[in-house]
């Protein structure tokens, strides 16, 4: 759902005894990676412990992992933790939905023109299926919930957008869109990478009928995390033969005699985990990121986040600098792109000195693209400012 960007509030507080590898640099890339808190480091060091000692990987512990994930993780987007699947990445739940909807020939999916590669390539790959692949050109670099109405034909079945777009920092309006499709009988697919854990998100209020999310940007996970969400109802719809041993019993089960593989497949969403669910060196790190990170609270780091961005956009030279990236309204994130005025081809060349200045920032199209979060503070931003004003 979307919400306007809130006013600049009191500012998080400092939070560098979290982030102490951090040091002197201004890290402005979340959208990229995120550093680690120090709670996820000690825990990844305390569970590596635990495989150099296997004997403290006790069967509590290894169990006990996937459910404290599944319940953090639960709990941010307003679902029960049993509806909740692990994964290493959004492109698992995206392939899960592939693979395992039950397409017919000559359906239908939208995609957007240009949107990161992970959100087309799964359907892509339906085509020799029968299935056609339609890739949405709006006048604006995402489509608005009219463009999405009048793009919906008789044989859609599906739409796969992201909720703000990795390549130009513009916010889909999530429940304009997701009502459109709603009305039309059309599945909505929702990639939340680069919003989750800036934006909050309720799915059993949003009209959505799937989330996927990458675990290693705003949610402060170790790379090769992520979890899908897919309403039960549809869930129940997949015909895919995935029924990993963790996720369908449990440890305690192989003490037995003889082993039950007769199994129901009321699992919940757990039957579709991705393999070895007890990860332990990623996921008790990211249980501990998340569990931080919903400790301050999402609209408080939505808040403390968007005052940085309005930081950065108030203090940039206009004469020298043009913003390419939404300034105010829905379609606002905490992504913004930034352009040299008059000779754009001098991107490359102002990224590598914000990072001899120990400035952070990624090129994107040609574009500095700043993504601030949490463990930044004004100085961080004043500090990008000064490096690009003195070039």
């Amino acid at each position: 759902m979307h919400s306007d960007p809130p006013s600049p509030a009191p500012w998080l507080p400092d939070l560098s005894d979290q982030f102490l590898a951090l040091a002197d640099r201004a890290w402005l890339n979340c959208a990229h990676q995120a550093p680690l808190p120090e709670c996820a480091r000690t825990a990844a060091i305390e569970a590596m412990g635990w495989k150099s000692a296997p004997w403290e990987l006790t069967t509590e512990r290894f169990s006990g992992v996937p459910h404290r994930l599944r319940r953090v993780l639960g709990a941010l987007i307003g679902a029960p933790a049993d509806d909740v699947i692990l994964a290493n990445s959004a492109s698992y739940g995206l392939h899960l939905l592939a693979n395992g909807l039950p397409w017919r020939e000559g359906d239908e999916v939208l995609t957007l023109r240009g949107d990161f590669p992970s959100d087309i390539l799964p359907w892509l790959g339906l085509e020799p299926r029968g299935v056609s692949v339609r890739q949405l050109s709006p006048r604006r670099p995402v489509p608005d919930a009219d463009e999405v109405a009048a793009a919906i034909g008789p044989r859609t079945r599906l739409l796969c957008l992201t909720w703000v777009h990795s390549l130009s920092g513009w916010a889909i309006d999530l429940d304009g869109v997701g009502r459109a499709c709603r009305d039309r009988g059309v599945l909505f697919v929702l990639n939340a990478s680069q919003a989750l854990g800036v934006r909050p998100l309720d799915v059993s209020r949003a009209p959505v009928d799937a989330v996927v999310s990458a675990g290693w940007k705003w949610l402060l996970g170790p790379y090769a995390t992520g979890f899908c969400w897919i309403a039960p109802d549809l869930r129940e719809t997949l015909a895919y033969n995935q029924r990993y041993w963790l996720s369908m019993l449990t440890s305690d089960d192989l003490g037995r005699d003889e082993i039950d593989l007769t199994i129901s497949d009321d699992v919940g969403a757990r039957r579709y985990d991705v393999f070895c669910p007890a990860n332990f060196f990623n996921f008790v790190p990211w249980a501990a990121s998340l569990e931080f990170l919903s400790g301050l609270g999402i609209e408080t780091v939505q808040a403390h986040d968007q005052a940085l961005v309005q930081r950065l956009l108030d203090g940039l030279d206009r004469r020298r600098f043009r913003v390419t990236s939404p300034e105010a309204g829905d379609q606002r994130s905490t992504l913004v792109f930034v352009e040299p005025a008059r000779d754009r081809s001098r991107a490359p060349a102002l990224q590598r000195a914000l990072a001899d200045g120990g400035v952070h920032a990624a090129l994107r199209r040609g574009a500095l693209r700043f993504s601030p979060h949490l463990y930044n503070q004004p100085e961080h931003i004043d500090r990008a400012l000064a490096v690009l004003h003195s070039l």
